[in-house]
């Protein structure tokens, strides 16, 4: 069984959608996969109580229990690693990752995020398509690389910015997006990992 870890830090809806899709879409019946835990670096995370109503294994590492970021990570790795992750996927997991914990996870670290990559890395990413003036925005699911948010492209959806947006009806419009695109993308990861093997 392909063992998939996502990681969170609040309210989950990515999750959320990953977790119905592949309930709906029978991802353990058509790539041997199932989602084996949701660890999150706050223990007031909204998205555990969701993911332990599913029967889903939760954890919580709490990063301002460690002295470093470094120490951080190694803890988070040794949780995740409880697991024998395939695939580990960051859905609003709002930490930047050391080189360390990334290269420990190559090639099987997911990302989603809230732009058309490579436009507008970082955060405020819908104030800052608005300002350029850019006539569509979008969603990109990317591999997580040392460098932020600057992976292999997996996926991307697009949405028009429309004449009266503010930051948070775009953000809402994306968002919707991203609950569809996450779940694709992953199958789609878990279709060519599944081919490879077989």
């Amino acid at each position: 069984m392909k063992n998939i870890v996502i990681l969170i830090s609040g309210g989950g809806s990515n999750m959320a959608a990953i977790v119905r899709a592949a309930g709906r879409d029978r991802w353990s019946e058509r790539f041997g996969a199932r989602i084996a835990a949701v660890i999150s670096n706050k223990a007031d995370a909204a998205g555990l109580a969701l993911a332990k109503s599913h029967g889903i294994e939760t954890a919580v590492v709490p990063h301002k229990d460690f002295p470093s970021r470094e120490a951080f990570d190694v803890a988070l790795a040794e949780a995740v690693d409880a697991h024998s992750p395939a695939l580990v996927v960051l859905a609003g997991f709002m930490r930047i990752l050391t080189p360390a914990f990334v290269g420990r996870y190559a090639g099987r670290l997911i990302n989603i995020h809230p732009s058309l990559l490579p436009a507008f890395p970082g955060l405020n990413t819908h104030q800052r398509a608005i300002d350029a003036g850019c006539k569509v925005a979008g969603v990109t699911v990317h591999q997580v690389t040392t460098e932020l948010d600057h992976g292999p492209i997996l996926d991307q959806a697009v949405v028009p910015v429309l004449p009266d947006d503010i930051s948070a009806t775009l953000a809402s419009r994306v968002l919707a997006q991203e609950h569809q695109l996450y779940p694709r993308a992953i199958s789609a990861w878990l279709a060519d990992t599944s081919s490879h093997i077989s």
